[in-house]
């Protein structure tokens, strides 16, 4: 090639290369010097004309959440997820316009809200932007975008929610509605430019939105003030919205729910000042509760017509059903789905109202509730949870949570170990089958586990971590639930190792667990196992812990029995595991009884339609009601009650052993595979199990143990090698005692 054709082509390329710029889109925002302070909103719109209208998808990033709307349609309400997959990036939706096109002349507009400060669940990047970019019709956001603040949208007064919220009280002063004015959008970085870092597409669904309803009140006057109160149908994540009059303006109306303090700290809540005659407001930062309150001076000539809300959420079903004679059990299993619900949307968190923080103790519990009820979609979440999880791995190789946070970065070794445990990413990739997950993980289990060392004794060395937390409540014998705790994350690597090829790894995590499982056993005193540094009261929680990770065996389970009968040191986040180890030492029937009497008040609770954080409302400084690590003996019943649980990854295949605490029980459980159902009855005369099995499966069925006169499946006589692999169909089966 000639020096003249090179000096062409490369003409040619930086052309192409401009004009490939020049098409990018960029983050845009108001031109506006107050533009990235805390909790400010920008309205941007744009007029344009189509040829096609199908297959227009739109790729949004926003920070830090934004509304859409297209031909004046409401299109997303509150897309874009907290900041973000790892340190530096945040994530985009995908959102498809088609349905909303019309050939020739459009407009779409999009109303962004900026947090502009950290959080337990939110990365601030200092800079309030949004960026759009639909290729197929050239429509990119850029200066020609027009922006404008809105003055209307300002910062309630005192008191501000606590430090762990990134979101901001919202006040909205209906005087200024309309007095801003656009100006053309200051354009800034390109896609996967500046603080926002490169963008991950969103990888859980676009929030279920339920749509605005109305709801009854009652009218009282506290003190000066007019108090409407309308108990919501329970506590879900919504938006209130409010029909008022007034005849004058400047009256300022309260927006909050009964879940206004999350236990001891307070949480979101929003103000309107109105305007006068008559408007429709909805509040757009979410707040949850089972009560809304509208509170305003009784001095104002102000009418409120009507009150409704919207609820929204993650976007699955319920599509796993229980049922048993037990009124107790079913309703707490009702309460239990409810805060699961509830503590669901950017991520799984331990609270809707004080954290919203994705600790990961709590998704260990979480999620073993969501595979036995919620709809497969349900798994993005979890899967998300376990990439953010690894991809925040500090240098050293620390694994924290939660996250994401820019205000917290501390290791609970503890919960760490639980995460990457049997409970934890073993646990998800038995029940969907997802190994490229956990070829993504494992480098980062095999860099975390690193850092355990062994003491002299054979025993986990103690680590402190960032905070020393084993569980709530007194009397923990912290090195040995640690122990507890390493020996089932050593196993989980070990699995994970054979699965992607390091064999290796594999033999060593095995000699790990072996140390552990013979310097635990020496802990034993006759009757219990202690630490010989612990000196507090004998911990039901190790002795549970033992129990579950295969460390105790059965020669010490009547001995570990009498202690639980005495010893309720637990919180309900570690009662999940008592409950647990009773279940399987053949104690079932006192782990009900247990159950009742510890679990009782939460559910009997009739104010209240979810679960506490601790045995009673405000227990252990002021924890919040709506908990759903108290919802794990729900997994519990599923998998030792009812007996029903993966054997093979994905649910390939999976075991039948139902323990008849219960007279009988019928659940449901919506797999990756398809709806898997065992329904038992156990009489004086039969014990009758009725089973399906999903098409591509195969399960085992072990049947309580008992003096059996004849064994029917499907009406013929059947032997333990025809229960050992059931196929896929609807069958019974009939023990005749």
């Amino acid at each position: 090639m000639t020096t003249g054709k090179r000096h062409i082509l490369a003409a040619l390329l930086l052309a192409v290369a401009t004009a490939v710029q020049a098409q990018t889109a960029r983050w845009i925002t108001a031109n506006d010097t107050a533009r990235n302070k805390p909790n400010t909103w920008i309205e941007f719109k744009k007029d344009f004309s189509v040829k096609r209208t199908k297959g227009v998808v739109a790729r949004i990033a926003a920070d830090s959440k934004y509304w859409l709307w297209v031909n004046g349609r409401q299109v997303v309400f509150e897309g874009g997820l907290k900041r973000g997959p790892n340190r530096t990036d945040t994530y985009y939706d995908a959102v498809d316009l088609g349905p909303w096109l019309r050939r020739g002349s459009n407009s779409v507009r999009l109303l962004l809200w900026h947090f502009g400060k950290p959080g337990f669940s939110h990365v601030n990047s200092g800079r309030a932007g949004l960026i759009f970019d639909a290729p197929k019709i050239g429509l990119r956001s850029d200066s020609t975008w027009q922006a404008r603040m809105l003055s209307a949208y300002q910062t309630a007064g005192e008191p501000q929610p606590n430090f762990r919220l990134p979101e901001s009280n919202i006040r909205y002063d209906a005087r200024l509605e309309g007095k801003d004015s656009f100006a053309p959008a200051l354009a800034m970085e390109r896609w996967g430019e500046g603080p926002w870092g490169r963008l991950a597409p969103r990888p859980i669904p676009l929030w279920r939105d339920c749509g605005a309803r109305p709801i009854a009140f009652t009218r009282s006057e506290e003190g000066g003030n007019v108090v409407l109160t309308a108990r919501l149908p329970y506590n879900m994540q919504m938006t209130p919205v409010i029909d008022v009059e007034d005849e004058g303006e400047g009256t300022v109306i309260r927006l909050e729910t009964d879940h206004v303090r999350g236990g001891s700290q307070d949480c979101v809540r929003a103000e309107y000042v109105t305007r006068r005659g008559r408007r429709s407001y909805e509040s757009l930062g979410w707040m949850n509760g089972d009560v809304l309150r509208v509170i305003y001076p009784k001095e104002a000539a102000v009418t409120i017509h009507s009150l409704g809300y919207r609820e929204t959420g993650y976007d699955c079903d319920r599509e796993g059903t229980f049922s048993c004679p037990d009124s107790t059990m079913n309703r707490f299993w009702e309460k239990a789905m409810r805060t699961l619900y509830v503590n669901m949307r950017d991520t799984y968190f331990d609270c809707p109202d004080r954290e919203r923080a994705q600790w990961w103790g709590d998704v260990t519990i979480l999620m073993g509730q969501s595979f036995y009820q919620l709809s497969p979609r349900a798994n993005a979440l979890i899967r998300k949870a376990i990439r953010e999880l690894v991809d925040w791995q500090k240098p050293d190789g620390t694994l924290f949570s939660p996250i994401p946070a820019e205000n917290w970065d501390k290791e609970l070794p503890a919960q760490m170990l639980a995460s990457v445990s049997t409970y934890g990413f073993w646990y998800y990739y038995m029940n969907t089958g997802d190994r490229e997950t956990m070829e993504y993980a494992y480098p980062a289990v095999r860099r975390y586990l690193s850092l355990w060392t062994l003491d002299d004794t054979g025993l986990t060395d103690y680590r402190a971590g960032g905070w020393d937390w084993g569980d709530w409540g007194t009397d923990v014998d912290m090195r040995l639930v640690l122990a507890a705790w390493h020996y089932l994350a050593l196993r989980s690597a070990a699995n994970m190792a054979r699965l992607t090829g390091h064999d290796a790894d594999t033999a060593a995590y095995i000699a790990r667990m072996d140390s552990i499982r013979a310097a635990y056993n020496r802990c034993w005193n006759g009757y219990a196992y202690r630490h010989p540094s612990y000196q507090g009261a004998t911990d039901d929680r190790a002795q549970a812990m033992a129990i579950v990770a295969g460390i105790a065996d059965s020669t010490k389970h009547d001995r570990l029995f009498s202690l639980f009968k005495s010893q309720q040191y637990a919180s309900p986040y570690m009662e999940k595991y008592v409950m647990e180890a009773l279940v399987k030492t053949g104690h079932g029937d006192y782990a009900m009884k247990r159950f009742k009497k510890r679990f009782g008040p939460m559910i009997a609770d009739t104010l209240h339609t979810t679960l506490y954080e601790g045995w009673r409302e405000g227990g252990y400084g002021g924890g919040s009601t709506n908990h759903a690590w108290s919802g794990g003996m729900l997994t519990v019943v599923a998998e030792q009650v009812c007996g029903v649980r993966p054997t093979a990854p994905g649910w390939r295949e999976f075991e039948v052993c139902p323990r008849p605490v219960l007279p009988e029980a019928d659940i449901t459980i919506p797999t990756v595979r398809g709806r898997v159902r065992s329904a038992f009855k156990d009489t004086k005369r039969n014990f009758t199990l009725s089973l399906t099995v999903p098409k591509g499966t195969r399960a085992r069925v072990a049947l309580p143990e008992a003096d059996y006169r004849e064994v029917l499946l499907d009406g013929k006589r059947a032997d333990s090698r025809r229960l050992a692999s059931v196929k896929p169909g609807d069958h019974e089966i009939i023990c005749v005692k």
